[in-house]
């Protein structure tokens, strides 16, 4: 995805050594036309797979995983941070550790919504550590559903997460490989390569 690795890298802030700020275009402020490409390119990964659900968290994991959903004709479903007043019981529940933000937040979804037939895509904004993902799985899992891949769109690749989720036996897809964040840089997997 070409057109996300230009953003990232012309749009992109860094700040620290592992913290990359994209909310001009991914999660506060949002890119429409970026979003739609991205569904369209986890399509395109997956389309043979037999999904039956898009998974996200709320709130950043919503527009790619929206319109993911939009391209596969299937609900898109997010974890909730907080439970709701509807919602007395019947539902699944984890904890689920935000890098970015050191918190750790209990979410949930309604078991109405997900089932043991379910062919699950998790979709999420950033891969660090893996625990949002993993967190959306354990969940997958309560209901007795499968999760057939994970759609990653930004993905430090520095961090673990990848190697946590692979161990955990399931399939990365990411759009955007972040190698490092250093010097206010953002370097890309593959830069430079074709130059050693």
């Amino acid at each position: 995805m070409e057109a996300l690795k230009k953003k990232v890298k012309e749009d992109g802030v860094v700040i620290g050594e592992k913290i990359l700020k994209v909310d001009g275009f991914l999660n506060h402020q949002i890119d429409a036309v970026l979003m739609y490409d991205i569904g369209e390119t986890f399509y395109e990964q997956f389309k043979d797979q037999g999904i039956t659900k898009i998974l996200t968290v709320e709130a950043s994991g919503i527009a790619p995983a929206i319109m993911a959903a939009y391209r596969f004709e299937v609900p898109c479903l997010f974890a909730k941070k907080a439970k709701p007043s509807t919602l007395a019981d019947g539902f699944y529940q984890t904890d689920i550790h935000s890098f970015t933000k050191n918190k750790t937040n209990r979410v949930i979804i309604s078991e109405e919504f997900l089932g043991e037939n379910d062919r699950v895509l998790i979709i999420d904004d950033f891969l660090a550590n893996g625990d949002a993902a993993l967190g959306l799985n354990r969940l997958v899992e309560q209901a007795g559903a499968e999760t057939v891949g994970i759609g990653i769109v930004v993905e430090k690749s520095f961090q673990q997460g990848r190697k946590r989720l692979e161990e955990a036996g399931l399939k990365v897809s990411s759009l955007c490989q972040v190698a490092s964040l250093q010097g206010n840089q953002v370097t890309l997997v593959g830069e430079g390569e074709e130059n050693a």
